[in-house]
């Protein structure tokens, strides 16, 4: 798949997001990129909000989390012609300044989904989160069988191969550790970061990401995949011996 000339647009699940919605969407829409929202059935005014504005807008009447929303919005885009997705969150910590950046390096790297990996600023992140990630980070990476800044990243671009797995049985937050296995492993898909701030002051809601909760239903599903693939001792070696692509040159 050629990116330069591939159609893509932003897709942003989001639950309760009334806060920041509004200036998430209109940030993306002023740099001239389709936009799908997919609402996880809130309960405040997130859906009437973003009815105003001129994206897609599917909703789910009750909430399926994270990993439905997200299958239900790569189903939208490939429906629509789409040939690439570049998912974002509502919340407003993520960044549309941040977007040019990533599609360049995944129009440098097209056999790669791109992450935007929150390596500026570390110093932001709350303590336990940031021991969360980095679990999630070394268990991901084996069973990738290649090592991976910030898999917990809600920011990635997805290309036309990865878009195949929008089927796959993981729900929740289970769902993005999921494509970037099954990515690396089934469809032989690079994976390159892009390094973004990481942005945890400032007016957001509670996140919905329960660190002890989500990360063992993560490493669950990890070990499994661990298993399923087999050659244990070589995915960590290849996890471990692969050089991190980071492309801090983006833009």
């Amino acid at each position: 798949m050629n990116t330069a000339a591939a159609r893509w647009c932003v897709l942003i699940p989001c639950l309760n997001e009334e806060a920041a919605i509004q200036s998430v969407v209109e940030s993306v829409l002023a740099l001239g990129a389709a936009v799908i929202v997919v609402d996880d059935g809130s309960d405040d005014r997130t859906p009437q909000i973003v009815a105003t504005l001129p994206v897609t807008l599917l909703r789910q009447e009750r909430r399926r989390g994270k990993g439905e929303a997200l299958r239900r919005g790569i189903r939208e885009a490939r429906r629509q012609g789409y040939d690439a997705v570049l998912t974002m969150d509502g919340d407003g910590q993520h960044q549309a300044s941040d977007i040019p950046r990533i599609v360049a390096t995944a129009r440098r790297y097209p056999a790669h989904i791109v992450i935007g990996a929150r390596l500026l600023e570390r110093e932001q992140q709350p303590p336990g989160r940031r021991r969360a990630n980095a679990v999630a980070d070394w268990g991901i990476s084996i069973a990738c069988a290649q090592p991976i800044a910030d898999t917990q990243s809600g920011q990635r671009w997805y290309p036309h191969a990865a878009l195949d797995l929008v089927d796959l049985p993981a729900q929740g937050f289970v769902f993005e550790a999921a494509i970037l296995i099954a990515a690396s492993r089934e469809k032989q898909l690079g994976v390159v970061s892009v390094p973004i701030a990481s942005r945890y002051h400032g007016v957001f809601r509670p996140s919905h990401f329960r660190p002890v909760r989500d990360v063992t239903r993560i490493a669950l599903y990890t070990v499994g995949r661990v298993f399923h693939y087999g050659s244990i001792m070589a995915s960590y070696r290849r996890s471990r011996g692969t050089p991190l692509i980071i492309d801090s040159k983006a833009g």
